[in-house]
């Protein structure tokens, strides 16, 4: 129940941490990186 803290860090699986963690916006930016990829060869 501890990942549901932050509200955000239950989706990310991110647990025993509240609010934004570095994992959580390491993962954000990286699926932002994966989209701007894709956009660009595709």
């Amino acid at each position: 129940m501890s990942g549901y803290v932050g509200g955000y860090d239950g989706a990310c699986g991110v647990k025993g941490y509240g609010g934004f963690t570095s994992a959580g916006l390491i993962l954000v930016l990286f699926i932002l990186l994966v989209i701007v990829t894709r956009s660009w060869f595709f």
